[in-house]
């Protein structure tokens, strides 16, 4: 594979992999969407979805990873690191496309939400502000969650580790089950990590929003912060680090065990 089809197939890819991601956080969460509330089951599976889409569209091109973190342990594994920043600059480019195409979908239920006085008054936009009424602060503003992910208790060594264990069973089932050892040519590899990606939303998800994939969360939380949305609150800088460096501790890890263990 070319340095070319590598960026193109990783940016088309993760671009796709965050629309329907992003999207199926959009559709729960904005007012005027015929999926509000819809719940965590409706999040797992849409994410899983968006994981197999992704990664299908991308295989032929790139080997469809789509995560730095999985990038990371593939190298770790094979030894080759002269293409991951090639994989890394199209993979963030892609999340950033995605992210954009999420708010040019829902458009107008984000103007919809963003202005509803329920909505604004029910949230705490402002970082420096009162707590809202669980007592906790809420520096990410009523939209934040649409494109990135964030703690339910914000305790920096949890969160951590939470990420690090789980992108820990991603990284370590891709390079012992997945798609470095032929099964994703036939889109079986393909196939089970994305239903692992469902299972660990589903068992492990809950504490951080699992993140695990550094520009599943630092893209869209850029495109956040740039994007003309009225009252939608900071991007929560302060937290941005957790999803960027737990998964990629976590894929060093996955890779150190997968050395140890199986090689």
């Amino acid at each position: 594979m070319s340095s070319g089809h590598i960026f193109i197939g990783e940016t088309i890819g993760t671009a796709v992999l965050i629309l329907l991601g992003g999207g199926v956080c959009a559709a729960v969460t904005l007012k005027k969407s015929k999926a509000k509330d819809a719940g965590w089951l409706a999040i797992t599976f849409g994410w899983g979805f968006a994981v197999l889409a992704g990664a299908y569209i991308a295989n032929g091109y790139s080997g469809g990873q789509l995560n730095p973190a999985v990038t990371i342990g593939i190298a770790i594994k094979t030894g080759d690191w002269s293409k991951v920043p090639v994989y890394l600059g199209g993979q963030l480019l892609g999340a950033m496309i995605g992210a954009f195409l999420v708010w040019v979908t829902y458009l107008g239920q984000f103007t919809a939400h963003l202005t509803d006085p329920e909505v604004i008054a029910g949230h705490d936009v402002d970082p420096a502000g009162p707590v809202t009424r669980d007592g906790a602060r809420n520096p990410g503003g009523p939209v934040l969650g649409v494109f990135s992910t964030g703690p339910e208790i914000r305790n920096p060594v949890q969160n951590l580790l939470t990420e690090i264990i789980a992108t820990t069973v991603l990284v370590l089932f891709i390079l012992t089950q997945g798609m470095t050892n032929g099964l994703a040519l036939n889109g079986l590899g393909i196939l089970l990590t994305s239903l692992l990606v469902v299972g660990i939303g589903l068992s492990l998800g809950g504490p951080t929003g699992y993140a695990i994939n550094p520009v599943r969360d630092l893209g869209p939380r850029i495109v956040h912060s740039l994007l003309p949305l009225p009252n939608k609150g900071g991007s929560d800088w302060g937290y941005a680090w957790i999803p960027v460096a737990g998964p990629i501790i976590g894929a060093v890890l996955a890779g150190g065990i997968y050395h140890l263990a199986f090689a």
